[in-house]
């Protein structure tokens, strides 16, 4: 794929001239041709920047369904006819331009910001996030990497856009959403892993689609492994939203947003906040704002499971200290019991009471001659579940549907099943009708 060299110097469009003897025209977004639904799912595409020539060469990427604009001011003149993806050259990455599109958050829910530009800084992701761009692309760029980007953030908008028409309701039950808020905050459970390649994701997604089939309150997993998350492959899942949309929105959630970032596993009725898809936007959310999201959902969710990743940073220290429960998954295999010893020991100068804290043996029954009675015994701790070995579990990885659903009569399904059941109390276990599997009706 040829590369677009966007170092935005005039010496680099020189194929796109300006011509003097002409004013510069540009089509309106409304009016214009837009991008056909199988590029940017009915959504237009409009290219922003001061240098005709940036936003010329921008513009060819899509074709002639593109339109432009020398300025924001100019754009919004003619938004409101539809969905629009923003593309932001490198000129509007000042700090009027960004608070513009923080502003158009309320007043042009419609569009959707994407910033390109020749050098990406943390204050630059900083101020883009809290203003509310959806992506934010360094050069040099592919063109499939833009069009795919663009295409991606038309179907958040096809989304947002077309979900929050009606009421708001618990599937189900027909419970009314606010209703369902003032009941008891749900129970956040954090799947924990010191080493990686343990199955603390796989864990983890079981444990949410096992949950998600039997409690009758909605189940929530959230992807905390923010740099490369696999929860949403894992679950074979196509999101439109990730956890960076949650973030830059915090001071706005509530349950009907909720739904809308939020991607629905259809098989069991799990919801799922994805990690970003971008890993450069990881360092630039803090546990504070993590533990602010998990407050936020279990308002409206019976369960939230967040899968951290297979190290101690900021994020994760923050997440364990604010879960009511944790889980440690562990590997058979000395280097993996080593390094769940050093975590336990952190988790104890957490002050994380033993009570809180649940050992998950993964392989059990590999023939690596440990036994699993002195691996209690080292760790001090006896083991909450055993998960055996069995091909069945990386073929649904690779299936990218939990053994729980894919295989749901085989051993680690069964220790998966049995091993939730102890966060479902006897008034949950009892509501296990398909029809309550759902996160909202409609």
């Amino acid at each position: 794929m040829e590369e677009l060299d966007l170092s935005f110097g005039l010496d680099d469009f020189s194929s796109f001239e300006e011509d003097d003897s002409e004013p510069e025209t540009t089509e309106p977004v409304g009016d214009g041709p837009a991008l056909s639904p199988q590029i940017a799912n009915g959504a237009a595409v409009a290219v922003v920047d001061a240098d005709q020539a940036v936003r010329e060469y921008l513009a060819a990427q899509f074709g002639e369904g593109a339109g432009s604009a020398a300025s924001l001011a100019e754009l919004e003149s003619r938004l409101g006819m539809g969905p629009v993806v923003v593309i932001l050259g490198p000129s509007c990455a000042e700090p009027g331009d960004l608070a513009t599109i923080q502003n158009w958050a309320r007043t042009h829910p419609e569009v959707g910001a994407i910033l390109v530009t020749s050098e990406v800084s943390t204050a630059l992701l900083q101020s883009a996030m809290r203003a509310g761009v959806r992506d934010v692309l360094s050069a040099p760029i592919d063109q499939m990497q833009l069009q795919d980007t663009v295409e991606r953030v038309a179907e958040g908008l096809s989304s947002t856009l077309g979900g929050s028409s009606g009421p708001t309701t618990i599937a189900g039950g027909g419970v009314d959403l606010m209703d369902e808020l003032e009941g008891d905050p749900g129970m956040v459970i954090t799947v924990f892993s010191t080493k990686g390649g343990s199955g603390k994701s796989v864990t983890a997604t079981n444990i949410a689609c096992s949950l998600a089939r039997r409690s009758d309150r909605p189940v929530v997993l959230i992807d905390g492994h923010l740099q490369f998350g696999d929860v949403a492959v894992m679950l074979k899942l196509q999101p439109t939203h990730t956890v960076v949309d949650a973030i830059t929105q915090l001071d706005k959630l509530d349950a009907i947003l909720m739904q809308e970032l939020m991607t629905t596993h259809e098989e069991t009725g799990l919801r799922v906040l994805p990690a970003p898809m971008e890993p450069t936007f990881a360092d630039q959310i803090t546990g504070e704002q993590m533990v602010q999201l998990a407050d936020v959902v279990k308002r409206f969710a019976g369960h939230v499971i967040i899968d951290l990743p297979a190290y101690f940073n900021d994020v994760v220290l923050s997440l364990i200290e604010a879960s009511d429960e944790v889980v440690m998954v562990a590997g058979l295999d000395i280097p993996n019991i080593k390094n769940v010893k050093i975590g336990l020991s952190t988790l104890q100068l957490l002050d994380i009471p033993k009570e809180r804290l649940h050992l998950i043996l993964n392989r059990s029954d590999s023939k690596v001659k440990l036994d699993v009675n002195e691996v209690e015994k080292t760790l001090q701790v006896r083991a909450a579940a055993r998960v055996p070995s069995d091909v069945v579990v990386p073929i649904s990885v690779n299936k990218g549907s939990p053994v729980v659903v894919s295989y749901p009569k085989s051993n680690p399904a069964r220790a998966f099943e049995e091993f939730a059941m102890r966060f479902l109390d006897g008034q949950q276990l009892e509501a296990q009708q398909p029809s309550r599997r759902r996160f909202f009706g409609g």
